[in-house]
């Protein structure tokens, strides 16, 4: 983000010491049980749980991401992320639950997000406009942070005017612990889907319900 959202997915140590009795507990375990999953939601919903290619870099397959000024707003929040993230099998798992209405990504992280940077990628980019190329006219698009959440959360409306008509997507981020996690919302109307969502409600309760599962877990 900010247009776009981007999941990253141990360092192993050796050498002399004493012997630490137990039993190991592999990051991606933990990660494993404290995602929602298809039990969490509703009826209807439809999930599916997205696995990245292991040693791909980041948003491989994904479209380059879009010319911005000021420079780098069209995917500010993307690199903040790249930026601390943790790479490797069990540093992440990602996600999605589709309803009649959105298309909700959740990704649940290995490592703290800096939520600092966060905020001040957010508060740079309030306004900005996005290009096709250099030649192409600017699309005008607008960061507006959500009614407070509680601690260590962010949550934004993201809104871009496109031929005059607006169309918004949503996200969050938050540390639960020292465990990381954010989502994005699309809005996404398919008759198919059972369940009904209504944005950004219905993406902000799967949020909650995702980081009281985590404090249920660790």
């Amino acid at each position: 983000m900010l247009v776009t959202a981007a999941a990253v997915a141990v360092v192993l140590v050796s050498g002399c010491g004493s012997t630490v009795t137990g039993t190991a507990t592999w990051p991606g375990a933990i990660l494993d049980k404290a995602a929602l999953g298809p039990s969490d939601f509703p009826a209807g919903v439809h999930y599916d749980r997205i696995v990245e290619q292991a040693g791909q870099p980041d948003n491989t397959g994904s479209p380059p991401s879009m010319l911005s000024r000021p420079e780098g707003c069209a995917n500010a929040m993307t690199n903040v992320i790249a930026e601390s993230a943790e790479r490797g099998p069990g540093s992440a798992i990602k996600y999605a639950a589709t309803y009649n209405g959105a298309r909700i990504v959740m990704t649940v992280l290995s490592w703290p997000l800096d939520l600092a940077k966060l905020e001040a990628a957010a508060q740079r980019c309030a306004e900005f406009e996005a290009y096709f190329d250099p030649r192409s006219r600017g699309i005008p698009i607008t960061t507006t942070e959500l009614p407070p959440l509680g601690d260590d959360v962010l949550a934004y409306q993201q809104t871009m005017q496109l031929m005059g008509a607006p169309s918004s997507v949503y996200m969050a981020f938050e540390n639960v612990g020292r465990y990381g996690m954010f989502g994005i919302a699309f809005p996404t109307l398919d008759p198919r889907v059972e369940a009904k969502a209504t944005l950004p409600q219905t993406f902000l309760d799967v949020f909650a319900k995702q980081a009281a599962k985590i404090r249920q877990t660790i």
